[in-house]
């Protein structure tokens, strides 16, 4: 199957079979807290809803810690008299690297005019996407394990290392 590199990334001769999704640029004005313009966003959203099953994703997983783990970790910090710390991960659906082949259209604007009727095949996740949080857990989990933490059997939320009287929990909202 012929394939082109381009500055969007690879693109590859549709073939029958294969589903193609569209895209759509979703543009967004932030604004400081006095109402002036701090910057202006755009991202590149997924038409998700076109993804059939069995050809695009096989299966969907949006990892919710449960309110009980929240409840329990809490109270545990609180008796042992820990800190606790709170992180944020930008883009985070955008992390997660896809196992299925899925197919895109060109965005608008990124078009290359000489071979339009190339597709893209991504590699990894954009929102909306159906796989897009279980590639992103996917991956955490991955990188939590190489660490020495341990996933919970109780939660799939939650991961915990202990080690010479020092113990880590990880709880994992999305």
């Amino acid at each position: 199957m012929p394939c082109y590199k381009t500055r969007l990334g690879i693109l590859f001769q549709h073939q029958k079979g294969k589903n193609v999704i569209g895209c759509k640029w979703v543009y967004k004005v932030k604004k400081k807290a006095n109402g002036s313009i701090d910057r202006y966003k755009a991202r590149l959203v997924a038409k998700g809803y076109k993804q059939r099953y069995g050809l695009d994703y096989e299966d969907t997983f949006n990892p919710m810690v449960k309110e009980a783990t929240i409840r329990l970790v809490l109270s545990f910090a609180v008796s042992k008299g820990w800190s606790l710390r709170q992180l944020y991960v930008q883009n985070t659906f955008l992390h997660g690297i896809l196992e299925e082949e899925v197919y895109m259209l060109q965005p608008s604007g990124y078009e290359d005019k000489s071979k339009q009727n190339l597709v893209c095949r991504l590699d990894k996740a954009l929102y909306d996407l159906k796989q897009a949080p279980r590639a992103w857990y996917g991956r955490l989990c991955a990188k939590l394990v190489s660490l020495w933490f341990k996933p919970s059997k109780a939660d799939t939320s939650l991961f915990y290392y202990s080690k010479g009287g020092q113990t880590i929990f990880v709880l994992c909202v999305c």
